[in-house]
């Protein structure tokens, strides 16, 4: 030890030997200075529990809310499932059991029981450990679990007693015990009372009567040992104890409690399911956002409050969730019948999305056939192959270089090499024609032959591109000429956006979820309008692509929108099948909405029959029955219609009829005899 340590620690000896004398000098300073530590380490600990304004912001806890374009609540972010209730929807008898068996002394101490603590310590040390917290102290406890914490500890103890009388401080009796009631957790994902009595007992805390509330309020004691539905008995018993408290404290007469006493547990048991909205999927999307944008603006979105304004429309969201379970409904026996023997069920899915060209705004979302089920997103998180539905990014690109609806090429086999040196050679359902066909003719006829030259043509590079700049952003596209006929898997969002940026006369608009985030008072914080937006193509060439795609609609694989749905507004579309019905697509352009839908199994390798696993069979009559409901309902314009003429298809003429033409012949003829 060096020299100057050594007299260090002899300076530190000498002050304590000092102090020491001092003491036994001054006995009366002695006697003080246990208590003078006592306090000090409780100033000490004061800094290290609640502040005021975080008890305050606790109390009026709110979660964000996601809010529809018309004013309907779809989702609410809260850190767990309860449903505040104020205290005057509380049943009485819920409030005089806590109290007469909690902490009888609720109304004259002031955060801490006194009495109860001593008599809790004295009880402890003879070895009969106790608990000696008030309501106010376990409220303490049950608000802030990791800064109080819940060890056994003197240390854990004096924080709780400083936060209990802080929260004395800041609430009033009466608000000690709504924020108790609504706070405290009753297992089965059920914090609160009112989800409480609905778990337990099927009905509101309004409507508790005594014996139930004595099971509830038994329950706090120990939720897991006490609980009703695994351990009847046990639950029985401790009910009974709080009667006998409440007959102790004069709340009930002592016959009335021991009659009660004897009546069985009756439970109601019923699982208390979170509240899913019209757009479950949607609503995990824009939480996932939120929690980001919260964290960079110093926001929590489960105390501060948050209004988040949407774009969806809860009248378009419904009808396009009616559209999808029709269809499955119908698809899913179909599928069930393919299965083979000793296969496990596999459940058909779907997405779909709709959203308006004009400025981006997601109108519906759909991420899956039922979100209980299956909480994939169909929408924004699967990447299938697009199949045919992709072709109209290659008849983009090869317009914006020059090319016309009307040029042709034939119809013939195939072999394109790829980089790797692989020959592609895409077939057509029936052989080739070795005929010229129109570009018109090939987009709506879906002929692969036409499309694979065409990407020959203006280069799998340049259709990339051109994809991405439409809305394909996400996604990665394989630069090959097999990209033409949809092979690269891409989001049914991407696709979607794709269209619109067509319907939109060439221009896209980055699709937008939420318009606006504001404060519980309505100042707005941030506000996303208008959405990035680019020119993809010019006006001119984008309008030649829809006209070409009305033909889809009109005379090629998308006609069942007019022969079966009726629907004779300004549309255009594509369908999509990928090899073996493994994908099924659809796609809707109008002026003013586009829709999207995609069919299929988690498993790839799950495939659809021919009979109905096509684009036009499985994925098309969503996206019909979505545009028949927006249209009727006049949610868009039927009017409305692009700035290119519409081609008007020639009235068709009747085939001859031989023999009909002969009974007329001869009826006529027999009129003039008869006349």
């Amino acid at each position: 030890m060096n020299p100057a340590m050594r007299q260090g620690l002899e300076a530190v000896a000498s002050r304590l030997r000092a102090g020491a004398h001092h003491l036994r000098r001054h006995p009366w300073r002695a006697a003080l200075l246990p208590p003078a530590l006592a306090l000090l380490y409780v100033l000490l600990l004061v800094p290290f529990t609640p502040g005021i304004a975080n008890l305050r912001k606790a109390k009026v806890e709110a979660p964000a809310v996601l809010v529809s374009a018309d004013g309907v609540v779809l989702a609410r972010y809260q850190r767990v499932h309860r449903e505040w209730v104020p205290l005057e929807r509380v049943a009485p008898a819920v409030v005089q059991a806590l109290i007469a068996t909690e902490d009888h002394r609720f109304w004259e101490h002031h955060g801490i029981d006194l009495y109860r603590t001593a008599g809790a310590l004295w009880h402890t040390l003879q070895g009969d450990r106790q608990g000696g917290s008030t309501i106010t102290q376990q409220l303490a406890r049950n608000l802030y679990p990791e800064e109080i914490g819940r060890s056994p500890t003197l240390h854990r103890k004096v924080k709780e007693a400083i936060t209990a009388l802080k929260i004395e401080a800041v609430y009033s009796k009466q608000e000690i015990l709504e924020t108790y009631l609504n706070t405290v957790p009753f297992l089965y994902n059920a914090f609160g009372i009112e989800m409480a009595a609905r778990t337990y007992f099927d009905k509101p805390a309004s409507e508790l009567d005594l014996l139930e509330s004595a099971t509830l309020i038994g329950m706090l004691k120990g939720t897991s040992y006490y609980n009703p539905v695994l351990n009847p008995d046990r639950a029985r018993e401790r009910r009974n104890v709080v009667l006998a408290q409440l007959a102790r404290r004069g709340k009930l007469p002592d016959q009335r409690a021991q009659e009660l006493a004897k009546r069985p547990l009756r439970i109601d048991f019923e699982r208390q399911q979170e509240p899913l909205g019209p757009a479950p999927h949607a609503a995990q999307q824009v939480r996932k956002w939120l929690i980001a944008w919260a964290d960079r603006n110093g926001y929590d979105i489960h105390s501060d409050g948050l209004v988040v304004r949407s774009t969806l429309d809860t009248r378009l969201q419904k009808a396009a969730n009616q559209a999808v379970a029709r269809q499955l409904a119908q698809l899913q026996p179909l599928a069930d019948r393919r299965r083979r023997a000793g296969q496990d069920r596999e459940l058909l899915q779907a997405g779909f999305m709709a959203m308006d060209p004009r400025n981006g705004h997601v109108l519906a979302w759909v991420g899956s056939s039922d979100f209980r089920v299956d909480q994939f997103d169909h929408v924004n998180r699967a990447r299938r192959q697009p199949g045919s539905t992709f072709k109209p990014f290659v008849y983009a690109a090869a317009f914006m270089e020059g090319w016309k609806p009307s040029d042709t090429l034939v119809d013939q086999p195939v072999g394109l090499q790829g980089e790797d040196g692989e020959t592609w050679s895409p077939r057509d359902a029936t052989p080739p024609t070795n005929r010229p066909w129109t570009l018109r003719e090939g987009l709506v006829q879906s002929r692969n032959s036409i499309t694979a030259q065409l990407m020959a043509r203006v280069g799998p590079q340049k259709v990339a591109r051109v994809a991405r700049a439409m809305g394909v952003l996400d996604s990665e596209l394989q630069a090959v000429p097999s990209l033409a006929l949809g092979t690269s898997p891409v989001t049914l969002r991407e696709m979607v956006s794709g269209y619109a940026t067509l319907a939109n006369n060439g221009r896209w608009m980055d699709p937008l979820l939420v318009l606006r985030i504001e404060d519980a008072s309505g100042k707005v914080l941030d506000a996303f309008v208008p959405p990035r937006s680019q020119e993809a193509m010019s006006k001119a060439r984008a309008l030649a692509l829809v006209n070409v795609m009305r033909g889809v609609v009109d005379e090629g694989t998308g006609s069942a929108i007019r022969t079966r749905y009726g629907i004779q507004a300004d549309v255009a579309g594509k369908t999509g099948t990928t090899q073996d019905n493994t994908d099924a697509w659809f796609i809707l352009m109008h002026p003013q909405l586009v829709a999207g839908a995609w069919v299929g199994f988690n498993d790839a390798r799950v495939t659809m029959a021919d009979s109905w696993g096509t684009g036009a069979r499985a994925a098309l009559p969503m996206v019909g029955d979505f545009f028949q409901q927006s249209l009727g309902r006049k949610w868009i314009d039927g009017g409305a219609e692009w700035d290119i003429p519409r081609p008007r298809p020639k009235p068709r003429q009747a085939p001859r009829d031989p023999i009909g033409e002969l009974v007329n012949d001869v009826i006529d003829r027999i009129f003039k005899i008869l006349q």
